[in-house]
């Protein structure tokens, strides 16, 4: 018997038509266009791909794209300027500062400058701590998406025990705020923890973000379990590149009740899900109801 395979695409693209219909409606209702603006600082091509399938994605909904690429020399004072004129423009209700940037340039300084209200990444510090105290803030995309596919997957998480292996502030983290929010038991595992794997076994929903290639194996699952695995990594195999999770497929799929896989699984949602952050920035900025089952 092998486990359920959670469809990311398919579920990114259910939510993206729904974020497409709040849209239109918000336009025919109120006259108000959501504005998503993206910052590129350099030249790193993962990025430059990752920004053009923002902004292609961006405008399928509906919504207004506004793309602004620098190049990699550009002062921290230059890019701070902008930040401060996109706060500033009513047409602009999301921003996003894709990262990594340049090594001269400090990316929690630059982070810290977006208005909160506008923060679609869900990175600034006052979001950081709105959502460590459970209160409504903007979500990080990516800990989102996967918090919508275990609901829509298991329905309520009460009482469940949930591993996320991985401590960033970017996944591990946020993700770990969100199981407690659903009112699951959360264990936060790394690289110092001992007996991982034990740790692992003890999991009804596993998640997986430490960027190390099929580092957990199918033993370390609990039979039954729900696994979510965020890791995207390049490996070679057999002369060819290949994209893997941090979670070994092949053998997790045989023990678990579902896992999401790499590529297809946790990658799309993370656009959709800034689509539907800055949808939902755009409702808080004009008072308007925030649309159900798009938040955490």
């Amino acid at each position: 018997m092998t486990g359920h395979v959670l469809d990311g695409k398919a579920f990114a693209a259910k939510l993206r038509a729904q974020v497409a219909q709040h849209v239109a409606a918000l336009k025919e209702a109120h006259g108000i266009t959501p504005g998503l603006a993206v910052v590129l600082v350099g030249e790193d091509p993962a990025s430059q791909v990752y920004v053009r399938s923002k902004g292609k994605q961006t405008i399928e909904v509906g919504m207004t794209s506004f793309e602004h690429k620098l190049d990699a020399e550009t002062s921290q004072a230059a890019l701070l300027d902008l930040i401060d004129r996109l706060n500033a423009d009513p047409e602009v209700h999301g921003i996003l500062v894709q990262l990594p940037l340049p090594s001269h340039i400090n990316a929690d300084l630059v982070i810290n400058r977006i208005n909160p209200a506008k923060d679609v990444d869900g990175f600034h510090i006052s979001n950081v701590g709105l959502l460590g105290t459970g209160q409504k803030a903007m979500v990080p995309c990516t800990p989102l998406g996967c918090l919508m596919m275990l609901r829509d997957h298991l329905g309520s998480l009460s009482g469940l025990n949930a591993v996320v292996v991985g401590r960033s502030n970017i996944v591990g983290k946020p993700m770990a705020q969100l199981l407690l929010g659903d009112s699951c038991t959360v264990t936060i595992a790394h690289s110092r923890t001992r007996d991982l794997a034990e740790t692992c076994r003890h999991a009804d929903i596993l998640v997986a973000a430490v960027g190390r290639p099929e580092m957990i194996p199918g033993d370390w699952v609990k039979p039954g379990a729900t696994v979510i695995d965020v890791g995207i990594n390049r490996i070679e195999r057999d002369g060819k590149t290949r994209l893997v999770g941090d979670v070994h497929f092949e053998s997790a799929l045989a023990a678990a009740g579902a896992i999401t896989p790499v590529p297809g699984g946790v990658g799309p949602m993370t656009i959709a899900c800034l689509l539907a952050n800055t949808l939902t920035a755009t409702c808080r900025a004009h008072g308007l109801p925030e649309p159900e089952g798009l938040t955490a």
